[in-house]
């Protein structure tokens, strides 16, 4: 096991470091560890409220808003699911070193890029170019 790195509490990555060096990998880290912290303490929430019930109102109309608020909880909670699934896949790319780079070319995806997304994969010219290839086959269908 790797020694932790302890960052500076006011760190944030630069351009001006080694691009991945060990504070912005650790940083990086710990982003995506409180992010998926925080989603499973939403869909605690959200199972909890969902086990509480309240289906058996007796107006239609109520009974109906309550199904769809459900309904609404529950992809909310499946969208978090699979998020919980690409920040997993995220720390495994920091433990075996390969986080920050494109999937597709091997180029680094770029702090400002991870800031906004710490789960990218893909450099914003390789999402682009995803982005156009779907866009072309969704257009053939």
């Amino acid at each position: 096991m790797e020694p932790i790195t302890i960052l500076p509490p006011d760190y944030t990555p630069s351009k001006k470091e080694e691009y991945m060096n060990e504070n912005q990998l650790e940083y990086f880290r710990q982003k995506l560890v409180n992010w998926k912290k925080s989603l499973i303490e939403q869909s605690k929430d959200t199972l909890e409220e969902l086990r509480q019930g309240g289906l058996n109102q007796p107006d239609q109309i109520d009974r109906a808003s309550l199904e769809a608020d459900k309904a609404l909880d529950l992809r909310t909670k499946d969208r978090a699911r699979k998020l919980i699934t690409k920040i997993d896949a995220a720390l495994k790319r920091i433990e075996d070193g390969e986080y920050g780079y494109c999937e597709e070319t091997g180029e680094p995806i770029g702090i400002e890029r991870l800031e906004a997304r710490p789960v990218a994969t893909l450099s914003i010219e390789a999402q682009e170019r995803h982005e156009r290839m779907e866009k072309t086959y969704d257009d053939d269908a």
